[in-house]
């Protein structure tokens, strides 16, 4: 993107000077025009009825412009409850009365969903009422979660106000070791700088590492860019992305390189992970990272492979090759979710859910499952999982008196094997 002014700029201060109309800089504040807005059935019923409260005068209560807004069922689906159906049957009533979008077929995670069906560009600003929908940064994207009561705002009238965040630019180099994933990558981070690290600030994310990871491993590093308090989570868009998004996109072409300037980004972190152990991120907090030889040997009751950090086909394929024909370990559940409909299809063909299923795991349709707690496999008291996703908190799976540890799908892969936190490498 071109700007009238010689200062360098960030990928995130060129969106929102795009965004704003105006040249801007990191630490401004401003009425930002958003290219994409989704909800989901957590957090849409709250925006729905905000939406309506602000337009209570008006005789006309039409959302600004309904093909920029995306609603998706995902978190509590197939429906597990009454309130679940209720808020179901109110976002298909408002869906249908403002022509929106509506992914009503259970069609997946709104996460990816979102980039999968063509919804998100380089260079857009797309805001979502869901923390992780930082996610599109994947795509060289702005994407930022907010509240249900702002995406009522943004319903109404297609602006939000912002603060331009500033940037920390993760400069990550090497050929990762084998069984040592961008999952890794990610926890080594965030373990690194601390859950309040990038506190409102645009995580953005470089090196050769980056540039050579596929689009799903790029999703993973950009979906956790909220766990180290991160404002949005960027990659820049190459080659990579323009293949990805010309899948989708007819006629799609990459004719802006959205990318920061040479000396533009104030704080500069660089990693070499040629030697990158694979990484555990411990109960009760994300950035409680460890190697996973600090942590081996630990039992495990329940693995889950899945979420919209690590459930896309790439990841699950890492499981069913690492686990060949061995079976389940004996007292532990194994998880499968893929993370869309799209993505499950693929797991189909590939003859691994048979796979799974013969080992004694359990594969279950596209959404979040445990993930949030909001659903099925939830952890009893006591019980200890291992997860691909993207939170450990106190109760996030289940029972407060439960224990969630994070890895990539290589090591839940493994310790599904073994029937405890197992070293991937050693498979």
């Amino acid at each position: 993107m071109s700007t009238n002014t010689d200062q360098a700029m960030t990928i995130s201060e060129k969106i929102f000077s795009k965004a704003s109309g105006k040249t801007v800089k990191a630490g401004e504040f401003v009425m930002a025009n958003i290219d994409m807005a989704m909800t989901h059935d957590i957090t849409g019923p709250l925006a729905v009825e905000g939406f309506y409260e602000i337009m209570r005068e008006k005789e006309q209560k039409k959302v600004w412009d309904p093909s920029k807004i995306v609603i998706l069922f995902d978190h509590q689906v197939p429906a597990d409850s009454l309130n679940a159906a209720a808020n179901h049957i109110m976002l298909r009533k408002f869906a249908k009365e403002q022509g929106i979008m509506n992914y009503d077929v259970y069609e997946g995670v709104c996460h990816q969903v979102m980039p999968e069906k063509g919804h998100v560009r380089p260079g857009d600003l797309v805001v979502g009422s869901d923390s992780h929908t930082c996610a599109y940064g994947a795509l060289g994207a702005f994407s930022t979660g907010i509240g249900s009561t702002d995406m009522a705002a943004v319903f109404a009238s297609g602006k939000l106000w912002f603060r331009v965040p500033e940037t920390i630019r993760f400069e990550v180099n090497g050929k990762l070791p084998k069984h040592v994933y961008s999952k890794d990558v990610i926890l080594h981070l965030i373990g690194d700088v601390g859950a309040e690290g990038a506190r409102y600030k645009a995580a953005e994310y470089a090196g050769s590492t980056v540039q050579d990871m596929p689009m799903s491993e790029r999703m993973t590093v950009s979906n956790m860019a909220i766990e180290m308090g991160g404002k949005a989570g960027i990659i820049e868009a190459d080659k990579v992305t323009e293949k990805y998004l010309q899948e989708r996109i007819p006629d799609f072409k990459l004719d802006t390189y959205w990318k920061s300037d040479k000396n533009a980004t104030s704080e500069i972190r660089e990693y070499d992970v040629s030697k990158l152990e694979p990484q555990v991120a411990c109960p009760h907090n994300v950035d409680n990272v460890k190697p996973v030889t600090e942590v081996e040997g630990i039992k495990v009751d329940q693995v889950f492979v899945g979420s919209c950090t690590n459930g896309r086909f790439e990841d699950i394929e890492i499981v069913a090759k690492m686990m060949g024909d061995e079976p389940v370990a004996k007292g532990v559940r194994l998880l499968i979710i893929p993370a869309s409909r799209t993505e499950y299809m693929k797991v189909l063909r590939a003859g691994y859910i048979e796979q799974f299923m013969e080992a004694g795991a359990m594969v279950e349709s596209p959404c979040c499952g445990p993930c949030m707690g909001g659903s099925f496999g939830l952890l009893g008291d006591g019980e200890i999982g291992l997860a691909t996703s993207n939170r450990n908190f106190k109760g996030r799976e289940g029972s407060p008196q439960s224990f969630v540890y994070l890895s990539s799908p290589a090591t839940a892969a493994a310790s599904a094997l073994t029937g405890e936190i197992t070293d991937p490498r050693k498979i």
